[in-house]
C-alpha cells in the first residue's frame, strides 16, 4: 500500500476558520481561538500525550486515537512549531509539547529560516526545511520508510498542500463556534475539482467529523 500524506484532527470553526487572529505564546490558536481544540483536548488521547491517564473515550477520542496510526513522519508550518517570525533570535524555542514531544518521528518544519536538526525525547526529531510541498512531501515519505506522513498545521500549510493536490486524506473535525475571522481553511479552494470526496460524517461529543479521501467513491 502506498504511502498517503493524511491531514488529521484539524480543528475549524463553523465559518471555517481554523486560527483566529493574532497568534503568540498565550494565544497559539490567535485569540479566541482555543475553543476550536475543546473536543480533542478533552479527550484521553490528548491527556496521554501528557503522561496523564484521564480523559473522554468517546467518538472524539476515537478519531483522536486513529490519527496516529500508521503514522512515519510529520510535515508543519513555521506557525505550528512557534509563534516566532523571521530570523531566529536563538535556538532556545523548541516547541509548544516539552521535552517529549508526541510525534515520536521525524517532523519536517517548514521555514525559509535555516536552523540545526533538532532531536528530542521519544524519538521525535524536528528538521527545519525550505522548498515546495512536493519536495517536502518526498522528503518526508523517505523518512517515513513506508508509513504515512502526516500534515499539521497551521492553515496556510494545509492549503498550500491541498491546492497542490498532495492531500490524500483529509480529516476536519467541525468544533459549533464561530470566529467570524481569522484563518480560513477552504476559502477559494474546490476539494471536488481536487478529487476529493466525503468518505464518512460522524457526529462526536464535541465535534462534527468529516472525512475527505481523494480518488475513492462515496461509501454508503
Amino acid at each position: 500500500m502506498m504511502s498517503k500524506l493524511r491531514v488529521e484532527n484539524f480543528m475549524i470553526s463553523v465559518d471555517g476558520f481554523g486560527a483566529a487572529p493574532e497568534q503568540s505564546i498565550d494565544n497559539p490558536f490567535g485569540v479566541g481561538g482555543m475553543v476550536l481544540g475543546q473536543a480533542f483536548t478533552k479527550t484521553k488521547t490528548f491527556h496521554a500525550m501528557f503522561g496523564k491517564d484521564e480523559g473522554s473515550t468517546g467518538t472524539d477520542n476515537r478519531f483522536a486515537a486513529r490519527g496516529f496510526d500508521n503514522i512515519g513522519a510529520n510535515i508543519m508550518g513555521r506557525n505550528m512549531f512557534g509563534p516566532q517570525r523571521g530570523a531566529w533570535a536563538d535556538e532556545s524555542w523548541k516547541g509548544w509539547w516539552g521535552p517529549n514531544p508526541p510525534y515520536h518521528s521525524p517532523v519536517f518544519v517548514m521555514t525559509h529560516h535555516p536552523r540545526p536538526l533538532l532531536p528530542m525525547e521519544g524519538g521525535t526529531a524536528f528538521e527545519f526545511v525550505s522548498g515546495d510541498p512536493q519536495d517536502i512531501l518526498a522528503r518526508a515519505k523517505i523518512a517515513a520508510n513506508g508509513k504515512d506522513v502526516r500534515l499539521g498545521g497551521g492553515v496556510h500549510t494545509v492549503r498550500a498542500f491541498l491546492k497542490a493536490g498532495l492531500v490524500d486524506y483529509l480529516h476536519l473535525a467541525i468544533s459549533p463556534v464561530i470566529l467570524g475571522a481569522g484563518e480560513n481553511l477552504l476559502q477559494g479552494i474546490d476539494l471536488a475539482t481536487l478529487g476529493m470526496v466525503n468518505t464518512e460524517t460522524v457526529a462526536g461529543e464535541g465535534a462534527l467529523h468529516l472525512i475527505f479521501e481523494r480518488g475513492l467513491d462515496h461509501k454508503p
